[in-house]
């Protein structure tokens, strides 16, 4: 399958959505790649779904166009724009099949049976459940209903995929294999795929860029990388994953937990007294009280061995002139 699909490419400008006196989404301008895996992140409320809503059709923008390849699609009925769309709950027909669930998007628009049953079969192929075609939803795992669910919403070949918090009815050890055959599908199909979650390890995992949004408006855009390793606001910072703040030559810094470093009482840049200890495996998470930045969290690998500090322990924190990141107003 190819890499990049033929089509996908869209283009979002000064896009609006108002609910009388509330805007949902505050004018936002995006450029979203042909074929890219793109993440809406966001908590509740920042107008991620509503706009993936808007993008879907099934709700009309108070302003502003939506292209597709250069088209404006702004006025076309959801129906008409051919995207994929797969929720939260699956929305799987209970009483049909497996193939004719996954059948039922080309059944709809005409298609030849012979056509539909050779399109069913590289659909259940392509998402590894070949065999299981004459079962029912309700005799298939929540992570296979998900991916019967993807199949469906693939079997035409859209231009784009549109996925709304599919992984959350699953539990977090099926959501992270879920995780990985949705990054793997995206890989073979080609799709535009445009997700939305409030999830930051799926964002950081699956996307190659990623929307964080705020109040309506985007707040920042860049690969996971980007937006981990050089956050530009507090908010981004502290949304996508955790950090602490200093303030440094009268401005706003940011610096990740694993980038402070334990050393002895009296070394490093601040000294600190262990305020709690949480164990989680492969990671030691420590609180830190220091004179000059308040509680620190900090993060050791557990491997590297030595007795865990205990509460009321002091210690020195030191960091590499890098690992502390200088953040807008």
């Amino acid at each position: 399958m190819s890499t990049v699909a033929a089509s996908g490419g869209l283009t979002l400008r000064g896009l609006v959505k108002r609910y009388g006196a509330v805007q949902a989404v505050a004018g936002i301008d995006l450029e979203i790649r042909r074929g890219e895996f793109l993440t809406l992140l966001g908590p509740s409320g920042s107008g991620k779904t509503t706009l993936l809503m808007m993008i879907a059709g099934f709700q009309d923008a108070t302003e502003g166009d939506i292209l597709l390849d250069g088209q404006p699609i702004t006025g076309t009925p959801a129906e008409k724009r051919n995207f994929g769309m797969v929720f939260q709950g699956y929305a799987l027909f209970p009483h049909m099949t497996v193939a004719d669930n996954i059948g039922y998007s080309l059944s709809v628009r005409g298609r030849p049976k012979a056509e539909i049953a050779g399109r069913v079969a590289e659909m259940l192929e392509l998402v590894q459940l070949t065999g299981k075609e004459r079962r029912l939803p309700s005799e298939l795992s929540g992570g296979q209903q998900q991916r019967v669910a993807l199949a469906r919403a693939l079997a035409f070949s859209p231009p784009v995929l549109l996925l709304d918090e599919p992984l959350g009815a699953l539990d977090r050890k099926l959501r992270v294999e879920v995780q990985e055959q949705l990054k793997d599908l995206h890989r073979r199909v080609g799709t535009t795929f445009i997700y939305v979650t409030h999830d930051q390890d799926e964002a950081l995992s699956m996307s190659d860029r990623v929307v964080i949004m705020r109040d309506g408006r985007i707040e920042q855009v860049g690969s996971p990388e980007e937006l981990y390793t050089r956050p530009r606001t507090e908010f981004a910072a502290s949304f996508l994953g955790k950090s602490n703040f200093l303030q440094r030559d009268g401005r706003r810094w940011s610096i990740r937990p694993e980038r402070i470093d334990l050393v002895a009482q009296g070394l490093g840049r601040v000294s600190g007294r262990v305020l709690s200890l949480n164990y989680f495996g492969p990671v030691l998470k420590y609180q830190i009280e220091t004179a000059e930045h308040g509680p620190l969290e900090v993060d050791v690998d557990a491997w590297r061995g030595g007795p865990a500090l205990q509460p009321g322990a002091q210690v020195g924190l030191d960091w590499k002139d890098d690992a502390a990141v200088p953040l807008d107003e």
